[in-house]
């Protein structure tokens, strides 16, 4: 058993309270401070487990008759988020932001009702999307005997493990104790953990943990999600819940806080992009005992007032404070649940997609172009043999090469907290530099143009495992080994005819090499990653270590406004191979300046750009600003041909304006380079969206 105290936060607590169980009669939330750990026991329905849930399926309907408690009054506050994002990555991109304000009222015996008094919202991307009327709500009794979301097209009829079918669907486990201490000198509490997995997995069932006082069995916390065959659409890849519960009275476990995510992907198209819904809500300032007219909770269950009252609403909290900063990452409530949930099923992967789908990693997998393999050509299949076991595999050929190429990735979550993964790789299309000049699908169609391929290709062909945390953001691990084989123009009889390079030279050979990657969080809403690694190529060892951080900002002008600064840097050893060289110059680093003209075996860049808003969300107008230099030592050996050997000699700098289209999907910029160049035009799309094409 543990022994816990409790210390009060404010009565509205932040979005970085980390553990916060509500406790007190006026309904302050408390976090949990450290304590060891619990003995568990180890035997799934052991009589004291059963007789808990009974306790609690007993408590569920007293509350009905218990005659302290006739009515509530609450006011609950929330946030919604809808967003994208690319699997095994920490790119997401905020779509749409809701926030709501409900008047929370019940009466006995079970009657319940909720009016939204204020609503806003903010439409970052294109969307079309209508929210579910229990996103936009709290859940008021623990979702009864059945669990039904999105109105029952999510999950419909799901046994409520404290529900009265719940020994004949259900395994439990008493799994930990503790004690909730009150400063005010109140009782002590104690709670008990009790897992909870459906007898049988292949059906409909509830996953996770359910938290019980034990005194009286009441609820204190639910974190679960559901079996695959729970989802009702075919498009749900998960739906994860954190419910807590506040002690009232002494006696009542009313809600508090609760917290939902819900993922989905196309069902039969793997393309490692998702879109999310994460929705937050606080339920505080109750009322009890109130007189309710007799016509409440006649009529729908949740009602509202006019369209301009809900958007005159004064909030106390800004649009955007529901999230960490401006991170997008699943909350310590979210995590939690994940954790607990794949504690009760260990090496079981849930999921209510497709076992076998199509898969294209990006959309230049099905098709692209480019001097050093012409036309090509490939898709895949992601498929799930079994629960711990998934494998991507793809293949292709350039017709302008005439030569095939392909990958398999395996992956294998193990329950522990890293996932290792293992990928082989055959003429694999690399890109030397270190920063692309354009997305591949930008790049093919200025290659079919001949007007310009951005690419400085070389292949590689070898394998790679990698170990990546399994929760959130965090280090990964790749050792790798693989040989690389230089590209040619395949495509081009004469390159003065075309806009097209030369093809860079590289050092080819074999390598094997190992990177660490680490991504921080930064004060000021910043964040970062650094990047370390060691290798060994054709027989010379080297070493190199990359870092890059961005920091948001907001515009102070009437009309808002937003902007970015990134900054980057890198340096390798001096027996590192060429193709590990940096590249900086023209579009996407130092615009203005001859493309990819100055290499060095060190750099460092700095970015600056902001957009002020002129007809939203269709155009803005948009100023851009960059200074870098790149260091060549002046005893390095031979370069490979076209190779320039020139470093920037000083600083290089760029300024420009420009326009931002279509909620900052497209942006058209005109900049001059300072300290040499001229003019350049360049077109592309947010980086939000670069990596998907």
């Amino acid at each position: 058993m543990r022994s816990v105290h409790v210390r009060p936060v404010p009565p509205a607590p932040s979005s970085h309270t980390r553990r916060a169980w509500p406790a007190l009669p006026l309904a302050l939330a408390f976090v949990l401070c450290p304590a060891a750990a619990a003995t568990q026991a180890d035997e799934w329905n052991h009589p004291r487990a059963l007789e808990l849930i009974e306790r609690a399926r007993d408590e569920r309907s007293s509350m009905v008759v218990d005659s302290t408690m006739r009515s509530y009054r609450a006011q609950a506050r929330g946030h919604l988020y809808f967003f994208m994002d690319r699997t095994r990555t920490e790119q997401r991109s905020l779509v749409k932001a809701d926030q709501i304000a409900l008047e929370v009222l019940w009466q006995a015996p079970a009657s319940t009702r909720q009016h939204i008094v204020g609503l806003r919202d903010e439409q970052l991307l294109p969307t079309s999307i209508r929210y579910h009327m229990d996103h936009m709500t709290v859940v008021q009794d623990d979702f009864g005997d059945y669990i039904r979301m999105g109105d029952g097209d999510e999950v419909s009829e799901v046994p409520h493990p404290a529900g009265p079918s719940g020994e004949q669907v259900y395994d439990y486990l008493l799994a930990d104790s503790l004690t909730i201490r009150f400063p005010d000198g109140s009782p002590e509490v104690r709670v008990f953990e009790l897992r909870v997995r459906p007898k049988v997995l292949e059906r409909p069932g509830f996953i996770g943990s359910v938290f019980l006082d034990q005194s009286t069995g009441a609820i204190v916390r639910m974190n679960f999600s559901f079996t695959p065959a729970s989802y009702v659409d075919p498009y749900l890849d998960y739906i994860r819940v954190s419910l807590d519960n506040a002690l009232w009275m002494g006696r009542h476990w009313l809600p508090h806080r609760q917290e939902t995510e819900l993922r989905r992907e196309v069902p039969l198209l793997d393309v490692r992009a998702g879109s999310v819904i994460r929705g937050r809500f606080e339920i505080r300032d109750y009322e009890f005992n109130v007189d309710l007219p007799p016509n409440t909770f006649a009529g729908r269950p949740v009602t509202s007032v006019s369209l301009s009252e809900r958007r005159a609403f004064p909030f106390e909290e800004g649009l955007m404070d529901g999230l960490e900063g401006e991170n997008l990452a699943p909350t310590p409530s979210l995590e939690e649940v994940r954790a607990q949930v794949q504690e009760v099923v260990e090496d079981r992967y849930l999921t209510g997609l497709a076992p076998l789908r199509v898969h294209f990693s990006t959309i230049s997998d099905a098709f692209r172009h480019n001097r050093a393999e012409g036309l090509f050509l490939g898709g895949g299949f992601a498929f799930r043999p079994t629960p711990a076991l998934q494998l991507r595999t793809s293949a292709g050929y350039a017709f302008g090469r005439d030569e095939p190429a392909g990958a398999l990735g395996i992956e294998t979550p193990t329950g522990g907290p890293w996932i290792p993964e293992v990928g082989l790789h055959w003429n694999e299309l690399r890109d030397i530099g270190g920063h692309p000049g354009a997305p591949v699908l930008e790049n093919t169609i200025g290659s079919l143009s001949g007007e310009e391929d951005y690419l400085d290709p070389y292949f590689a062909r070898g394998a790679a495992l990698t170990f990546r945390s399994e929760v959130g953001p965090g280090p990964s691990l790749t050792l790798r080994w693989e040989q690389h084989h230089e590209a040619a123009d395949v495509v081009s009889d004469d390159l003065e005819a075309t806009g097209y390079r030369p093809v860079r030279g590289i050092d080819p050979g074999e390598l094997a090499a190992a990177r660490l990657k680490v991504p921080a969080g930064l004060p000021a809403r910043g964040a970062g990653e650094l990047s370390l690694e060691v290798g060994r190529h054709d027989g010379r060892t080297f070493s190199g270590v990359d870092g890059s951080a961005s920091w948001p900002f907001d515009l102070p002008t009437p009309l808002g406004g937003a902007g970015r600064v990134a900054a980057s840097a890198g340096w390798v050893s001096g027996d590192a191979p060429a193709q590990r060289l940096h590249l900086l110059g023209g579009r996407m680093t130092l615009p203005g300046h001859d493309y990819r003209a100055f290499e060095g075996e060190a750099y460092w860049l700095l970015q600056v750009e902001t957009t002020l808003p002129v007809y939203a969300p269709w155009v803005g107008i948009r100023l851009i600003g960059a200074v870098g230099a790149t260091y060549l030592d002046d005893e390095i050996g031979a370069l490979p041909a076209h190779w320039t050997a020139t470093d920037s000699n000083g600083v290089r700098g760029s300024v420009g304006a420009g326009l931002s289209l279509a909620w900052d999907v497209m942006r058209i910029d005109l900049a001059h380079g300072v300290r040499g160049g001229g003019w350049e035009a360049v077109f592309s799309v947010s980086p939000n969206f670069r990596a998907w094409l």
